[in-house]
C-alpha cells in the first residue's frame, strides 16, 4: 500500500514495522476524537473560503460514516496505515474521492494527533475522576454499614490508638476524593487547542481561524504561540500519570490493609468466594488475588510516569518522533486505573468485618488516659505520659 506522503521510493518493510511499532493499534481509541476534530477543521476551512461547500458536506458525511463503522468494528487501523490519522484520510479519500485529500490543508499529523489526544484525555479525566468518587462513596457506605465495629489503629505495625471501621474507611474515602479533584486539575493543560499549529510553526500563507476550531471543540483557549505546542508535549500526559500514580498508591495501601485484615492471624474480615480464587495444590486455600493485584498495580502507574518523563526529558524543541512513544505508558496506566476503579467498589461491597475476632490491646487507651490526667490535674503532658507509662509497666 502506498502511503499518503510517499514520494516514489519504496519503504523498507522493517522500517515501517519499527517506526509504526504498536502506534497504529494504540490509535484505535482516538478514531472518534480524530473524526470530531477533522470535521471541525473542515468546517473552519469552508468558513475561510478554503474549502467548497460540496466538499465540506462530503467530508462531514464520510467521516461520520467512518466513525460509526469503526465503532461497530467494521474496520481497524492497519500497520500499512502507520497511524490512525492516515487510516482515516486514506479511507475517506477512497470513499469520497479528491475531496478527502483536501481535509489536511492547514494541519500536520503533529497537531492532528495532539488534538485528538487532548479530546480523548479530557474524557479520561472525567471518567477517572467519577470512578474515584464512586469508590469513595463505596468506602463511605462500608463505614456506615460497620459504624459500630471498633478497630485498632496502628503505628509501626503495632496497636497504637483506638479506631473504627468508619474512621478507617473514611480516611481512605477522603484521600480518594482528593485524588478525584486533583485529576480534574489536568484540564488546565488539556484545555489548550493545538489545532492549526501544524508541525509546530503554523501555516504561513493560510488564513486559518484557530479561534473557530477552539470554540467548536470546546477548548478553553488557543495554544499560543505555535512553537509552544510541541514543547508542551508530554506535560499533560505526565501530570495525568502523576495523579493516576497517587490514586493507585492510595488504592494499593487500601488493598494492603484488606490483605492484612484477611490473614488467619488477624481474621478481621471475610471475603466471599466470588472475590477469591482457589489454590492449585491446597484444597483449603482461598486467595485474595484481586486485592493483591490492586496492591501491585501501583507499580505500573509509577513506571508509566517515569517512562513518560524520561521520553521528553532531553528532547530539543520542535517535533521529534520520540513523542510517539508517550502513548504506550499513558494508555497502559489509564487502562489499569480504569480497570481497578471498576472492580474495587464491588470488591468492597463484598467485605464483611468480624467484630468477634477484633481484639484491642487494653493499653491502646494509654494516650487518652494521659490526656485525661492533664485535663483533670493540670500537670504537664510529659509528666502525665511518664505516670501512665509507669502504671502500665507495673500492671504488665
Amino acid at each position: 500500500m502506498s502511503r499518503l506522503w510517499d514520494k516514489g521510493a519504496p519503504l523498507d518493510e522493517r522500517v515501517l514495522r519499527y517506526t509504526a511499532g504498536e502506534d497504529f493499534a494504540l490509535d484505535e481509541r482516538l478514531v472518534a476524537y480524530d473524526v470530531r476534530a477533522s470535521i471541525a477543521h473542515a468546517e473552519m476551512l469552508a468558513a475561510q473560503g478554503l474549502l467548497a461547500a460540496a466538499d465540506l458536506e462530503a467530508i462531514r458525511t464520510g467521516l461520520a460514516a467512518l466513525a460509526e463503522e469503526h465503532a461497530r468494528g467494521l474496520w481497524h487501523i492497519e500497520l500499512a496505515d502507520e497511524d490512525g490519522q492516515t487510516a482515516l484520510e486514506r479511507r475517506l479519500t477512497e470513499r469520497i474521492g479528491p475531496a478527502g485529500g483536501r481535509v489536511h490543508l492547514g494541519r500536520s499529523r503533529n497537531d492532528q494527533v495532539l488534538t485528538a489526544l487532548r479530546l480523548y484525555l479530557r474524557d479520561v479525566v472525567e471518567s477517572l475522576s467519577a470512578g474515584a468518587v464512586a469508590l469513595a462513596e463505596s468506602l463511605e457506605r462500608l463505614g456506615a454499614r460497620e459504624r459500630s465495629t471498633a478497630l485498632p489503629g496502628y503505628t509501626h505495625m503495632q496497636q497504637a490508638m483506638p479506631s473504627s471501621v468508619a474512621l478507617w474507611a473514611g480516611g481512605f474515602a477522603t484521600e480518594i476524593r482528593d485524588d478525584a479533584e486533583a485529576l480534574r486539575h489536568v484540564h488546565r493543560r488539556l484545555g489548550k487547542s493545538p489545532l492549526g499549529s501544524a508541525a509546530g510553526y503554523g501555516t504561513p500563507g493560510l488564513p486559518l481561524d484557530r479561534e473557530a476550531t477552539r470554540a467548536k471543540l470546546g477548548f478553553a483557549q488557543v495554544h499560543e504561540p505555535v512553537t509552544a505546542v510541541q514543547l508542551s508535549r508530554g506535560k499533560a500526559e505526565a501530570e495525568l500519570l502523576f495523579h493516576i500514580s497517587l490514586l493507585l498508591q492510595d488504592l494499593g495501601r487500601l488493598a494492603a490493609d484488606v490483605l492484612l485484615f484477611y490473614t488467619q492471624e488477624f481474621a478481621f474480615i471475610e471475603l466471599p468466594e466470588a472475590f477469591t480464587t482457589g489454590s492449585s495444590i491446597m484444597p483449603q486455600k482461598r486467595n485474595p488475588d484481586v486485592f493483591e493485584l490492586i496492591r501491585g498495580r501501583s507499580a505500573t502507574a509509577q513506571a508509566s510516569l517515569t517512562e513518560a518523563l524520561s521520553i521528553c526529558a532531553k528532547l530539543p524543541s520542535g517535533y521529534q518522533r520520540d513523542l510517539q512513544l508517550l502513548k504506550f505508558p499513558l494508555f497502559r496506566a489509564i487502562d489499569v486505573a480504569e480497570e481497578t476503579l471498576d472492580i474495587l467498589p464491588a470488591a468492597l461491597e463484598a467485605v464483611r468485618f468480624r467484630p468477634e475476632r477484633i481484639r484491642l490491646d487494653p493499653a491502646i487507651h494509654a494516650a487518652e488516659e494521659a490526656n485525661r490526667l492533664v485535663v483533670r490535674e493540670g500537670i504537664p503532658f510529659r509528666e502525665a505520659y511518664r505516670r501512665v507509662a509507669a502504671q502500665l509497666k507495673r500492671s504488665g
